[in-house]
């Protein structure tokens, strides 16, 4: 899909995430929770699974006069 396709699903499944969480706020029986629970965790990969094809994030080797990153010069 291209990134404009891919919009609408990611504001979903932003939406569905935001309305779940508020649920979970409110007075539930053991059994709602539940579901409310698996059915976010569901969401949430969803969310950065398309998040993830949709802005893939390139990571280039480090060249001549690349500060190093602060994992490597930080213990």
């Amino acid at each position: 899909m291209m990134m404009d396709e891919n919009l609408a699903p990611l504001r979903a499944h932003h939406n569905n995430i935001s309305r779940y969480r508020r649920l979970l706020r409110t007075k539930l029986s053991p059994l709602e929770r539940q579901f409310i629970e698996r059915r976010l965790s569901e969401e949430e990969a969803a969310l950065q699974s398309l998040s993830a094809s949709t802005f893939p994030i390139a990571f280039k080797e480090r060249g001549p006069g690349r500060p190093r990153p602060v994992a490597e010069v930080m213990p």
